[in-house]
């Protein structure tokens, strides 16, 4: 039984290691998925509420810009 122990604790840190490099890399990958999921809905129109906010955002900041408002750069309103 001693034998035993003595491979467990040489192949224990090992293995604890790879367990949590392959979670990692799980996750990883499966949040690559779900990005790349999400921006294929976005960008055939299927989610076309959060398309068209994000479109009002844009044109928000844009008016914002443009005004020299609070949003604005400092830069702008000093030209």
């Amino acid at each position: 039984m001693a034998a035993f122990w003595d491979y467990f604790s040489v192949l224990a840190p090992s293995i604890g290691l790879g367990l949590i490099f392959w979670l990692v890399m799980r996750s990883l990958l499966r949040s690559d998925t779900g990005e790349r999921e999400s921006q294929a809905r976005r960008l055939s129109g299927a989610d076309a509420r959060a398309a068209r906010e994000e479109a009002e955002a844009r044109e928000w900041a844009a008016r914002r810009r443009a005004e020299g408002g609070p949003g604005a750069d400092p830069e702008d309103r000093a030209r």
